[in-house]
């Protein structure tokens, strides 16, 4: 049986980020070892364990985001933990809204545009995630935006999207997973704020 190139890349997103999330967790808890038994203290342990956990920290995001959704549901505790951590000493700052458990698949596509978001905030702000009914909608709110039009664009017209670079793999995505659900992929933009709906 064939596997589209979205669905491959996906088990490949999944397969990587499970392979890589086991050291991540073996790394923290040697390094808390070697903390409880005063082997090593000082800054370069904290070095070490800030960059372990920012690392664990990206990983369990990118998994949601570009691993396979499958049918699960991931409730709001999850969620935050995930949110908290990626966001710990960064300079985008993530609100989760919705308080019931949400599908995983719905879940990928906010954390696809909190990245698309983060693109377009380099001296980082706000990003707001909110649920109306079955709309979801994305919002960064910032004194500083750099949009790039064309990559905007291209989530609502994926067609038009005629290259991406690694760091901007986002917005090609976002579109193709936001179709296979049935959902339409629409942008807005006013002073100091952008927003994906979807």
């Amino acid at each position: 049986m064939g596997q589209s190139n979205h669905n491959l890349a996906s088990l490949i997103g999944s397969r990587i980020c499970h392979d890589l999330i086991s050291p991540i967790g073996a790394i923290t808890n040697g390094l808390e070892l070697l903390d409880m038994a005063g082997g090593m203290q000082g800054p370069e342990l904290e070095l070490i364990s800030d960059s372990v956990g920012n690392a664990g920290a990206r990983i369990r995001f990118f998994r949601i985001a570009y691993g396979a959704a499958g049918e699960q549901m991931l409730g709001r505790t999850e969620v935050l933990s995930v949110l908290d951590d990626v966001s710990r000493g960064g300079r985008l700052r993530l609100h989760w809204s919705p308080l019931e458990p949400q599908s995983r698949a719905c879940v990928r596509l906010a954390f696809l545009a909190i990245q698309c978001l983060e693109t377009s905030m380099p001296y980082g702000g706000d990003a707001n995630v909110g649920v109306e009914g079955d709309r979801w909608r994305v919002t960064g709110t910032s004194e500083k935006l750099n949009v790039d039009s064309a990559l905007w664009a291209g989530l609502s017209a994926p067609d038009t999207l005629l290259h991406v670079t690694p760091a901007q793999v986002q917005f090609a995505l976002m579109p193709t997973v936001a179709a296979d659900l049935d959902r339409n992929v629409s942008t807005e933009q006013a002073d100091g704020q952008i927003a994906i709906c979807f």
